[in-house]
């Protein structure tokens, strides 16, 4: 959140924004110490928190109540303090709507390599100490990022499917539980979150995930949990040598905006590729130019240029023509969530 037109007026409001790193690194540290998950037991006092949480104690008391002054936390007339709604609904471990995993990857991820944002301006290299595929290396730390990329789908199948719904037409999309479209295949979809929703939306459908193979195990791991073994495959590979399976629907969602456009015109052309005729392609991302506050999108955008060598957010201009070189028609597109912009083309 930045701060209005009229804060940034005065130099206490030019400081306020300036400090707003402080608000979200509490954030940050409280959901790491997992503070809110523990409250959810019931309200607790300063004492009570700090030896739960195995804290020395200085400084717990005002780190409380800037969380109480951010509308985090509530404290109590017997001084004990509990969740706020908003974030008993969030940041509570387990919760359907919990963000904890995408916060936790923000913590160990992104806020550190912020330092450092003059130097990616100064320089276009990204400023992360490893790489994507160093990670995958760490067991550890690639289920805390299979966990962070749940945070980021939470919630999106529905609207995901009301959109293919939408464009059905009676020569096509009639609905992915129908006879044509049987079968959708989540590219880059990490462990399978938002390929779980849909299978479990429509029982008639059959999942395919592809993703680099470090990552079939969580995939496993989270189709069992849901039940949905039998209808869920995974493929491994690098979907810049290894062709995309068949489907009748293909997803790209928070993919393309990893890559500069050159790689985003080979990732739609290999789409093509897959998706059978008839079939559909759906991309979402943090498309600029389609929210009257572009904030978030553009700090997304930022991360990109941290994160990744090439990547960035794109505008839904620039997607069209490249969906439309690569063969498909041109798309329709609706927002998606509080950032999102949702595409879906046919492939003719």
């Amino acid at each position: 959140m930045t701060g209005s037109a009229s804060d940034l007026g005065t130099a206490a409001g030019i400081l306020r924004l300036g400090n707003r790193f402080c608000d979200a690194k509490a954030l940050l540290t409280a959901v790491r110490l997992d503070l809110f998950t523990v409250l959810d037991d019931g309200p607790a006092t300063e004492e009570e928190l700090r030896v739960r949480l195995g804290l020395h104690g200085r400084g717990l008391g005002p780190f409380l109540a800037l969380l109480t002054a951010l509308g985090l936390l509530h404290r109590q007339a017997d001084g004990r303090y509990r969740n706020s709604e908003s974030a008993a609904r969030h940041l509570v471990t387990g919760r359907p709507g919990a963000v904890v995993g995408f916060l936790h990857g923000a913590d160990v991820n992104l806020y550190p390599v912020y330092g450092k944002l003059t130097e990616a301006l100064r320089t276009g290299r990204p400023q992360a100490a490893g790489d994507y595929l160093g990670m995958l290396r760490d067991p550890v730390a690639t289920g805390r990022f299979a966990r962070m990329m749940d945070g980021v789908t939470a919630g999106l199948g529905d609207p995901v499917l009301a959109a293919l719904d939408e464009v059905a037409g009676p020569e096509g999309l009639d609905g992915l539980g129908g006879p044509e479209f049987t079968s959708v295949l989540d590219v880059g979809g990490c462990r399978g979150h938002l390929l779980g929703q849909l299978l479990t939306a429509r029982p008639g459908l059959r999942g395919h995930l592809f993703d680099l193979p470090q990552l079939e195990p969580f995939f496993d791991a989270h189709m069992a949990e849901r039940g949905l073994t039998e209808r869920a495959v995974f493929h491994g590979g690098d979907f810049f040598r290894t062709p995309l399976p068949p489907a009748d629907v293909l997803i790209y969602g928070h993919v393309l905006h990893d890559w500069d456009p050159a790689r985003r015109q080979r990732l739609l052309d290999a789409a093509f590729e897959a998706v059978r005729p008839g079939g559909a392609l759906v991309v979402y991302d943090r498309m600029l130019g389609e929210r009257s506050d572009d904030t978030e999108n553009l700090v997304a955008s930022l991360n990109m240029l941290l994160m990744t060598e090439g990547g960035g957010e794109y505008t839904l201009a620039e997607l069209t023509g490249q969906v439309r070189a690569a063969g498909f028609a041109a798309p329709v597109h609706r927002p998606l969530a509080d950032f999102d912009t949702l595409v879906v083309c046919r492939r003719p």
